[in-house]
């Protein structure tokens, strides 16, 4: 209704523009001003920017065609190859343990 159209191409860039709004947004509830003086973090609006952030994430997977499986899929992947890298395992170069 307020007449969004844009390519495919334009809502990812308004998706990682919006994401990296949101990640600021976490930021100022992680209290990261360390000149100022300390106060508790609101654990529930912290939790809501968080949500935000991935509302934008999960906007942006489906935009680009991505199901759920695949993400978790993709994931799974990627996060066992950091493993990898971090215990010398990785077959990539660059990531020998000296």
């Amino acid at each position: 209704r307020r007449s969004l159209h844009f390519s495919r191409e334009e809502w990812i860039q308004k998706g990682v523009l919006a994401m990296i709004s949101e990640l600021s947004e976490v930021l100022d509830e992680a209290r990261f001003k360390w000149w100022k003086n300390a106060e508790p973090i609101d654990e529930m609006a912290l939790k809501g920017e968080l949500v935000d952030v991935l509302h934008f994430f999960v906007s942006m997977c489906i935009r680009s065609g991505m199901s759920a499986d695949e993400l978790y899929a993709l994931y799974a992947e990627k996060n066992q190859e950091n493993f990898d890298r971090q215990n010398g395992k990785s077959l990539k170069p660059g990531y020998e343990v000296e």
